[in-house]
């Protein structure tokens, strides 16, 4: 497994479960998705046209996109729907829970321009 650095993003009460928001850490904009039992977090980009997968629904440990209903998986960042948009896919990012705050795993080369995670609300 590659090398990451654990970037503290937002306390968990921040989103709420089967919601997604985003967050901007440096350049960098991720959807943070609170599946209840656990978070996962996404490139916030649908790959299909760009649409914000953080204004998803969530459903199971995938997310349909609002502009267009591709659906993602947020495991493993694959494609769902439609069959066509199978060989698309969005990055995906580990995550987990300390003390309340959620952090992200970045891989250490995306990490050293760090200037602060900002986490943004879903409309």
């Amino acid at each position: 497994m590659n090398a990451v650095r654990w970037v503290r993003v937002t306390t968990t009460d921040n989103v709420p479960p089967r919601e997604g928001r985003a967050v901007l850490i440096g350049d960098r904009e991720i959807a943070l998705f609170n599946l209840g039992d656990h978070f996962l977090a996404t490139d916030n980009q649908c790959p299909h046209q760009g649409g914000p997968l953080c204004d998803g629904i969530v459903t199971g440990s995938s997310v349909v996109c609002p502009l267009h209903a591709w659906k993602v998986n947020l495991a493993n960042g694959e494609v769902e729907r439609p069959t066509h948009g199978k060989d698309h896919c969005v990055a995906t990012y580990p995550a987990r829970v300390e003390d309340g705050v959620v952090l992200i795993g970045l891989p250490i080369a995306d990490a050293v321009p760090f200037k602060g995670a900002k986490a943004g609300a879903a409309a």
